[in-house]
C-alpha cells in the first residue's frame, strides 16, 4: 500500500522504562527517513516529544504535524527553544506531568483545535496508518476506537501496537480472551497487528491487509469521513 502518513499515539510522560524512549525515538527516525509524515497528539513531553523531534531529524526539516486541544496547551511555560530544554521535557514522568504541555517548533508544526473529538477526527483524516506506542488512558482510547472503526467498516487502514518490551502483552491476551468468548471473531482479531521493534512496525505498515468479515456498512451519510 502507498503510505504518506502515519498517526503514532502515545503516552505524554516516558514511562519507567528507558527503552519506551529509545524505541520511539527509533520510530520517528524511520519515518524521517523514508519521508512519511508523523501525525500525533502535539505535545513535546514524554513519548509525544520523543517519537516528533526524532521524526523532525536533525536538521528539523521533517514532516510532523501535532494537532492538540487547547486546554492542553501550557500558556505560561515558554517553549523550549534549545535541546536541552527539549531533553528536560521528554524525559517528564507521569507524577510530575499536569496535563498540559508547551508547543515547540522542534517537534513540528502544531495545530490547536477546540476539543478531543476535533482533534481525533483530524489526526484520522490525515493519516494513512495508525500505530500505538505505550501511554496510558488517552492512548488506549484512541486506538481502540481506530479498531473499532475497522471493525465497523469506516477505514481499512493498517492499525500497529508497537509491543515495547511486552508493553502490550496483557491487552493482547484481553483480545485473545474476547475472541475465545465469542465476542470478537477470529477474522476481525487480526486487525490489530503486532510488533516489537520499530523496523517492524513499519513493516506491518507496508505489508498490512485488511482482513475479511470485517461489518461492511453504509457511512456515506458520516459529515466527516475519516476514509478521506
Amino acid at each position: 500500500m502507498t503510505v504518506q502518513s502515519v498517526c503514532v499515539y502515545c503516552g505524554s510522560s516516558a514511562g519507567n522504562n528507558e527503552l519506551f524512549g529509545q524505541e520511539a525515538a527509533k520510530l520517528g527516525a524511520l519515518l524521517y527517513q523514508l519521508g512519511w509524515k508523523l501525525v500525533y497528539g502535539g505535545g513535546t513531553t514524554g513519548l509525544m516529544g520523543s517519537v516528533a523531534s526524532a521524526a523532525m531529524g536533525v536538521r528539523r526539516d521533517g514532516r510532523v504535524h501535532g494537532i492538540i486541544p487547547d486546554a492542553l496547551v501550557e500558556k505560561e511555560r515558554e517553549p523550549c527553544s534549545d535541546d536541552d530544554g527539549l531533553n528536560e521535557q521528554l524525559s517528564m514522568t507521569v507524577d510530575n506531568h499536569k496535563g498540559s504541555t508547551p508547543l515547540s517548533r522542534a517537534c513540528g508544526e502544531t495545530t490547536v483545535v477546540s476539543d478531543m473529538h476535533t482533534r481525533k477526527r483530524m489526526m484520522a483524516k490525515e493519516s494513512d496508518a495508525f500505530v500505538a506506542m505505550p501511554g496510558g488512558y488517552g492512548t488506549f482510547e484512541e486506538i481502540m476506537e481506530c479498531i473499532t472503526w475497522s471493525q465497523l467498516g469506516i477505514h481499512n487502514k493498517p492499525i500497529v501496537l508497537f509491543n515495547i518490551d511486552g508493553f502490550y502483552d496483557s491487552l493482547l491476551a484481553f483480545i485473545r480472551n474476547s475472541i475465545d468468548n465469542g465476542f470478537i471473531s477470529e477474522s476481525n482479531g487480526k486487525i490489530v497487528q503486532v510488533a516489537d521493534t520499530a523496523q517492524g512496525v513499519i513493516d506491518k505498515i507496508v505489508q498490512y491487509n485488511a482482513p475479511e468479515g470485517r461489518f461492511n456498512l453504509n457511512w456515506a451519510d458520516e459529515c466527516e469521513d475519516p476514509r478521506h
